[in-house]
């Protein structure tokens, strides 16, 4: 995908290639308590300081072997070309800005495809392959290259803007994986490899420690807010690595590498993963139901460093996911959560932060029951809470379906004879209309589609990629902006909320 880099400080999506099956190495082994006296002694610069214990074991950096976990690694990242089509201009309609600004007639440059590169993951042997929405968003065509050369047409099962995460399929038996490992025991400080094809250089291998775990890193794509909880690693990526692998010195699968921190474009020394524990989830929603089972708590949380300082005065916790507000229908509200409370646990995992409290009910679907622990003014307080989606149910969300079966109507491309007579280079026309969301808004056969949602519309094609993007939204961003023509000429606007 081509991208102007600018030099300003900002988050810089990758692409990248993942990773394949591994093979246990040595493991990075540190006793859980350094220190087992509670006795103190004066130090060599005269500070208070507990008594270091012989029993304190580390494996040596130096000692740790990579080689056997990154060549079995290689072998199940996949290079991925996304490829969309570009649609041709009319060639008898003459825009007037083109004939004083200097299109002067005669064969027009013909528009090029747009080719994006990134990485992926196979989870499945039978060719399911995990890679980064933003990769394949929008493609035609999908194009897997395996380590060995062998290529493949991929097929997309699903994607979620939400979490940057997408699932596609090859048509292939016995391929090598990489297997699921357990993101949520990474350790800051231990050791991670990233496998990916920054700039097109296939099966790269980077090394590097987990920075951080559970970093709120602000970022959107497509005017989609991301689920923010990533595993930041100082590891290598570069342009060409996302939807790669982030494994650990198991050669277990613990992240998808989305994002870089930087000011050119290229690695600045900070990069971040999805944590399989939300990947992983997602892929697997897409492949059973083709669309992700969110839970959701209906709570509208803060960290508490961001908490009002009038609201602060009445925590008693420094760690936490503040309770600012409920949504309408908060099923946190009726289990007995007020506002003001701090919620410190999950089913017994510590929760440090909103992002760490976003990571942990993305692990559930709704209908599921959850321990939340929270901290009202001092008092520790336990609730069981069913969570729910976003229309405040526990049903499951299915796939909307094609664009025909959504819209309730019918459609086909303008011919040269349709363009040239309403004096329009491009648009779609509605061919027929059954009961549906077109016919609630009013719109009838004959009626010119040209814009929706700002995005031009030459195809039946196009009109069915932005309304996919669309569904994929939630809640109030779940709504078609459409401009277009009567037959008559005469221009017409519509809004549609697909969200009902």
């Amino acid at each position: 995908m081509k991208t102007m880099w600018k030099n300003v400080l900002g988050l810089v999506l990758v692409a990248a290639i993942s990773a394949g099956a591994a093979v246990g190495a040595s493991a990075y082994i540190m006793n859980k308590k350094h220190y087992e006296s509670t006795s103190s002694v004066d130090s060599d610069y005269g500070f208070k300081q507990p008594v270091r214990l012989a029993s304190y074991n580390s494996v040596a950096a130096e000692n740790i072997d990579f080689t056997v976990v990154a060549e079995n690694a290689v072998n199940a990242v996949v290079h991925i070309k996304s490829t969309t089509k570009a649609q041709a201009s009319n060639p008898q309609y003459i825009d007037p800005f083109e004939y004083f600004f200097g299109y002067r007639g005669g064969q027009r440059a013909q528009p090029q495809p747009r080719v994006g590169y990134g990485s992926g993951v196979i989870i499945s042997t039978d060719g399911y392959i995990i890679t980064n929405n933003h990769v394949i968003s929008g493609a035609d065509e999908i194009e897997v290259t395996m380590n060995d050369n062998r290529q493949y047409k991929g097929r997309l099962i699903g994607a979620d803007p939400s979490t940057d995460i997408a699932l596609i399929k090859i048509e292939e038996k016995d391929l090598p994986i990489i297997p699921f490992g357990d993101s949520e025991k990474l350790r800051v400080g231990e050791w991670v490899l990233a496998i990916g094809n920054p700039f097109n250089l296939t099966s790269t291998v980077t090394a590097g420690i987990v920075s951080a775990t559970g970093r709120n890193v602000m970022t959107s794509r497509d005017n989609v807010s991301m689920i923010s909880s990533f595993i930041q690693t100082d590891a290598a990526v570069n342009p060409g690595n996302s939807g790669g692998a982030l494994i650990n010195t198991k050669g277990e699968l613990i992240g998808i590498n989305t994002l870089i921190y930087s000011e050119t474009g290229n690695f600045a020394g900070y990069s971040f993963a999805v944590p399989i524990s939300i990947a992983g989830k997602v892929a697997g929603d897409l492949k059973e139901y083709g669309a992700v089972q969110r839970a959701l708590l209906g709570v509208s949380i803060q960290d508490i460093p961001n908490v009002s300082e009038e609201a602060k005065k009445n925590i008693k916790v420094t760690e936490g996911a503040y309770v600012a507000d409920f949504a309408q229908r908060s099923s946190a509200k009726e289990a007995g959560i007020e506002a003001g409370d701090v919620i410190t646990g999950v089913n017994d995992v510590r929760i440090r932060s909103v992002s760490a409290l976003q990571e942990q009910i993305n692990k559930y679907r709704p209908g599921e029951k959850v321990k939340i622990t929270v901290d009202r003014n001092g008092s520790t307080k336990t609730f069981t809470v069913e969570l729910r989606n976003a229309q405040g149910t526990t049903e499951v969300v299915q796939s909307k379906g094609d664009v025909a079966e959504v819209l309730g109507a019918a459609f086909k491309e303008l011919t040269d004879k349709q363009k040239k007579e309403l004096g329009i280079s491009y648009g779609v026309e509605v061919t027929g209309v059954t009961k549906g969301k077109f016919r609630d808004a009013g719109i009838q056969k004959g009626y010119i589609i040209m814009m929706v949602n700002e995005q031009r519309v030459n195809s039946p094609e196009d009109l069915e990629k932005i309304v996919d993007q669309i569904l994929k939204k939630t809640g109030d961003e779940q709504v078609l902006f459409i401009k277009g023509i009567n037959p008559n000429g005469r221009a017409r606007y519509y809004a549609i909320d697909l969200a009902d």
